[in-house]
């Protein structure tokens, strides 16, 4: 069961406006003509009504009359009995202002009661497949701050689309071939040297089995201008941080210096061997612990192993995108809509980077038959997308069927003053290190607090602070306080257990109002890829509830209001859990 009050009363609205309309036409007052829509907005101001529209306004010229004539004609004309609305004003030059009845929002209460957890679902999306794909952190290193900015939004909205009612899968791609984890290779086997030539002894003979040490005193000697010529310089082309080293320890303490005679290629590829499934190890770890749990981990190396990535060759081949230019093969973008041409196939053969992501997007578009796919990417890959829309053209694939969510910057904030980060001094902090300074609810609901398309300032002393200030805190002592409520009254014999309520308060029609707005919401949010509307709608229903509960007394008043008031601090409860539980943050009974 599905349920929008918003949306009903929205159509309630056109049905009454249309009845209305041809009740005029049928007394000849005015001509039978074709009509262009019109909307049924909600007043910032409920003062202004509950909904209003614009019919009269764009249908006047059309029937060839005065706006606010043609409006007094469609409220003189308006039935009302049976519907969800009291009275409807005309305004300004031509609005129709709706005023809702007491029955609506009692029904939306009780209805939200009825519900439960599966209030706010919707059948937006019913019978389509969506893969979200996020994160996808190169298994060469830790994750960093833009991944967990990543994941965060990724992680909700899947969840967001899985509530408006689409099959919504999440994936994480492993990039576990090509240049990075060439590099990767080349940095364990450098590392790995070091530890085995006469400077690495000699840090092994002074500090024994103490790792920490070791691999902490390789680093900082090759942050260094004139690092120790027993360890040599480590080369700008490669991964610098302690995590190669620590690698490239643990690889020594278990099989001591057997690689040191073999050639760089085997030196190199035992090490990846042995490390790159570590690491995927980790990442898979990290993010659970980041309550992120993907439905499937899609390697790279599969689509090389299938064969996948020349048939991409040789379909853009046949299809006569391609050419040869110095010996490389070149995809003919510009005829295709894009800025410039690019190469494949390198002069050695070897694709590039494109290629096997092409391969990947043919594989969910095409062989797993997803509607959609959905990246949600760093800001940096602005040049990339363009450049897939017009792979999966060549594809022959509609490149509406790529929608990516690109997520601007994170800054860390502490003190007020923007934390310096710096791999090569390594003081970067990572996924795994902000989570443990962070509670994981506030990490989740920070990263989600900002569109995608705005940088974010992340305030690190603001996300532990226990007090209103910060919102994470600020909306769960609001589910708290409610828990608190529902569960004293019940203690004295108090506790709604349905039927009709009434309400007669403002402050009630207000929260009412913020409560109905949830259905719709998601459909919008879950639309526009926007899970931030989820964390500003359940934080500013978090101040509405405040103030109700601020100024409509409960224990005190009299037995009829007191129940409608607890089915009210009910149902309230019931749309904070379920806002947090699409967040995947906590809904404490007490604080």
């Amino acid at each position: 069961m599905f349920y929008n009050a918003v949306n009903q009363a929205k159509s309630e609205i056109k049905e009454i406006v249309m009845s209305a309309l041809g009740v005029l036409v049928s007394e000849g007052k005015i001509g039978a003509e074709p009509l262009p829509a019109f909307q049924v907005t909600i007043p910032n101001d409920s003062a202004h009504g509950d909904f209003s529209a614009n019919v009269a306004l764009v249908c006047a010229k059309v029937l060839k009359t005065n706006p606010r004539a043609l409006a007094q004609q469609i409220v003189d004309a308006a039935v009302l009995e049976g519907t969800s609305f009291d009275k409807i004003e005309l305004a300004g030059p031509g609005f129709l202002n709706f005023f809702l009845g007491d029955k609506w929002f009692s029904e939306v209460v009780t209805n939200t009661l009825l519900l439960g957890a599966d209030y706010g679902k919707t059948n937006l999306g019913a019978g389509k497949r969506v893969l979200v794909e996020f994160v996808s952190a190169n298994p060469t290193g830790p994750m960093h701050i833009g991944n967990a900015r990543g994941g965060a939004i990724g992680d909700c909205l899947a969840s967001l689309l899985q509530t408006a009612g689409y099959q919504a899968d999440r994936e994480f791609y492993i990039n576990d071939a090509g240049n990075q984890v060439a590099k990767f290779g080349k940095s364990l086997s450098l590392r790995y040297m070091q530890l085995c030539g006469g400077g690495g002894q000699k840090l092994i003979a002074e500090y024994g089995s103490d790792n920490e040490k070791i691999t902490s005193e390789i680093y900082k000697d090759s942050q260094k201008e004139n690092p120790d010529e027993r360890l040599f310089p480590m080369p700008d082309d490669v991964y610098l941080g302690q995590d190669i080293i620590e690698h490239a320890k643990n690889y020594y303490d278990i099989n001591g210096a057997v690689l040191a005679d073999k050639s760089e290629e085997e030196r190199a590829k035992a090490l990846v061997d042995y490390a790159l499934p570590l690491n995927e190890a980790r990442l898979e770890t990290d993010l659970m612990k980041y309550r992120i749990k993907y439905d499937n981990w899609f390697k790279e190396s599969s689509l090389h192993k299938s064969g996948a990535v020349k048939e991409v060759i040789e379909h853009l081949k046949a299809g006569g995108y391609t050419y040869e230019q110095d010996g490389a093969l070149w995809l003919k973008a510009t005829e295709l809509g894009g800025e410039q041409d690019f190469v494949l196939l390198r002069s050695n053969g070897f694709p590039t980077y494109i290629v096997p992501d092409i391969a990947y997007h043919y594989n969910k578009l095409v062989t797993r038959g997803y509607d959609k796919a959905i990246d949600v990417l760093g800001a940096d890959h602005h040049g990339y997308v363009k450049r897939m829309r017009v792979c999966l053209k060549a594809m022959g694939i509609d490149e509406k069927r790529l929608d990516v969510v690109m997520c601007q910057m994170v800054n860390l904030v502490r003190d007020g003053e923007v934390v310096k980060l710096s791999k090569r001094s390594g003081k970067a902090i990572t996924l795994s290190t902000l989570l443990d300074e962070v509670p994981i609810d506030e990490a989740r609901f920070f990263f989600n607090l900002r569109s995608t398309d705005t940088h974010l300032d992340f305030d690190l002393d603001l996300a532990v602070e226990e007090s209103s200030k910060n919102p994470v805190f600020y909306v769960q002592y609001a589910h708290a306080r409610i828990c608190r409520v529902l569960e004293k009254m019940a203690e004295s014999g108090a506790k709604y257990n349905g039927g009709e309520v009434n309400f007669t308060e403002e402050p009630e029609f207000a929260l009412i109002r913020k409560i109905a707005e949830l259905p719709e919401l998601v459909n919008e949010a879950a639309s526009e890829y926007s899970p931030f509307k989820m964390t500003k709608y359940v934080y500013e229903f978090a101040q509405v509830f405040h103030k109700f509960y601020d100024t409509c007394p409960i224990k005190d008043a009299e037995e009829r209001v007191k129940l409608a008031r607890l089915a009210l601090c009910a149902a309230s409860k019931t749309v904070i859990a379920n806002v947090l539980a699409m967040l995947k943050i906590d809904a404490p009974e007490k604080m």
